[in-house]
């Protein structure tokens, strides 16, 4: 793959991230969106469909993995690296999701903050930010 085309599907895909984002509040079911955007320290949590909103967490989670992992593939072209990443991003959803349950079913004001970091790693794409410059650094080191 010569990198012309490297770089422009590297830009749709990137796109398709900057569309999930922009485009959340039609495609996604999020109570959390507005309410994290006002003064949410002070205020209590606002009424929600658990299982609807544990199901387009968790697709938006998915969305942003596929599309990452893809990045992921274009940018170094490395099966290996897609394979660790897939085992990285299951584990964090195992995890976040089950730290994200928690604060969904009983929330307290004195964890919103907490909860709205765990809900950025499971909404945004922030482990391809992480994984990104760790395995260019770990190829530059090969």
């Amino acid at each position: 793959m010569n990198n012309g085309v490297k770089y422009i599907l590297l830009s749709v895909l990137v796109l398709m991230l900057i569309l999930i984002r922009f485009y959340e509040n039609i495609l996604f079911y999020d109570p959390y969106l507005t309410f994290f955007q006002n003064d949410y320290l002070y205020i209590d949590s606002p009424r929600r469909e658990i299982a609807k909103l544990v199901g387009f967490t968790s697709l938006r989670f998915i969305l942003n993995t596929l599309i990452s992992l893809a990045i992921l593939f274009v940018f170094f072209k490395d099966i290996s690296i897609v394979k660790f990443s897939s085992i990285i991003y299951a584990f964090a959803f195992f995890v976040l999701m089950i730290v994200y349950m928690y604060f969904v079913i009983n929330p307290r004001q004195e964890d919103y903050y907490l909860f709205f970091n765990v809900r950025r790693f499971l909404i945004q794409p922030i482990i391809l930010i992480l994984l990104l410059p760790a395995f260019y650094y770990h190829k530059l080191k090969s």
